[in-house]
């Protein structure tokens, strides 16, 4: 498994500013190299390379290694299709390899800027520093809101999965962000209220539209999405945790596609929009991974309108967000818990839907459906 970790660095305000002259010359260069590549219909990093290596190298100042990794970056930007010319932010990441980075002892980075080789210290933790041991590849250099960062990617050995019979169902929701089948509801009402209040100061702000107000809503940018990132991550740890203690398995739902199918009212609309569903879907598929814990996901049709208890499905089950009551036998309790209760039930009887959304061949199988996750772990 590859787990990208960053690195914040602790640069003197000599070294911040040659810092971002680094970048804005790297991406120049890379400007260059995309336009050239646009106007001779050349786009492979080979040919490319053939094609502009020696003119920019004159052109930009910039070292031999960096000019290769420039050319790189904008071989990897058409990779996506020839349709339009790339460009390029002038502050935007570049990756560096170990001929132009080198991680030093006692937390620092010996790394190339355009005045030449800089030992910057950067902000280290335990985990962090035992991840770095791993370190494979590139790694980028980011200017996130003034802060520089190093994006260094390792890889670690995924454990044995583990061989369970049983398997935690949870529902995922808005109101509820989830519910698992041993009845633990992990209440959305918290974030709803956050959301609310941040839109509202938001909208206030701008109807300022004042140097001041301008300022304040710099500062508050990516608040609530933090906010979420982190209630998502330690809903992810606990389901993970549970799963794990009582040797089970993990049951979610497919729900690719979801917000396409769905329409909501238009007072609905902005809470829709912002659940978070696959971001916490993808933490717990990599937090899974990391404890030997299999992830299943199956057919989320009607979850909410089954009764657990004898299988009746009508829409009338469920009178409201959060009361079931099966028209057939009487079954009554909490909607949500009934549906992670069918979702369990749907795992452990029927052929799951695996995130490519072919079935799997046994409910339960070692085999992990996510063999790479990509998980950011900061400082």
């Amino acid at each position: 498994m590859r787990l990208v970790v960053n690195l914040k660095l602790d640069p003197s305000e000599d070294q911040h500013v040659v810092l971002k002259r680094t970048l804005e010359q790297a991406n120049a260069a890379c400007d260059e190299i995309s336009t050239t590549a646009w106007d001779q219909h050349v786009f492979g990093q080979y040919a490319l390379h053939k094609l502009v290596y020696h003119s920019i190298r004159a052109s930009s100042g910039l070292t031999a290694q960096v000019v290769v990794r420039c050319i790189a970056k904008v071989a990897d930007a058409y990779k996506i299709d020839h349709k339009t010319q790339r460009t390029f932010r002038p502050l935007g990441a570049f990756a560096y390899d170990d001929r132009i980075l080198r991680f030093k002892p006692n937390d620092c980075v010996s790394i190339w800027t355009v005045e030449g080789r800089q030992v910057i210290p950067f902000v280290c933790g335990e985990r962090q520093r035992e991840l770095l041991s791993r370190r494979k590849g590139e790694t980028d250099l980011l200017l996130v809101r003034g802060v520089f960062y190093l994006s260094a990617v390792c890889e670690i050995d995924e454990p044995e999965t583990l061989k369970t019979t049983d398997v935690l169902g949870v529902d995922l929701g808005i109101v509820n962000i989830a519910t698992d089948s041993d009845g633990t509801v992990y209440s959305g009402a918290a974030i709803e209220e956050s959301r609310r209040k941040a839109a509202h100061r938001r909208r206030n702000l701008q109807r300022k539209n004042t140097r001041s107000a301008t300022r304040k809503l710099l500062k508050l940018r990516g608040r609530q999405a933090r906010y979420q990132k982190d209630v998502n991550h330690r809903i992810s740890k606990t389901l993970v945790s549970n799963a794990q203690r009582t040797g089970r398995g993990i049951a979610l739902e497919d729900l690719a596609g979801i917000r396409e199918r769905v329409t909501a009212r238009r007072r609905q609309r902005a809470r829709l929009s912002n659940w978070s569903f696959a971001q916490l879907r993808s933490f717990v598929l990599y937090k899974a991974v990391l404890a030997g814990v299999p992830v299943v996901f199956v057919d989320p049709r009607n979850t909410s309108r089954e009764c657990p208890e004898c299988g009746h499905t009508e829409a009338a089950n469920r009178r409201s967000q959060s009361e079931f009551v099966c028209r057939s036998c009487g079954l009554a309790g909490h909607a949500d818990h009934f549906a992670a209760l069918n979702i369990r039930a749907r795992a452990i009887v029927n052929g799951p839907m695996v995130a490519n959304g072919h079935a799997s061949r046994s409910p339960l199988a070692t085999s992990h459906p996510l063999k790479r996750v990509v998980v950011d772990i900061r400082t």
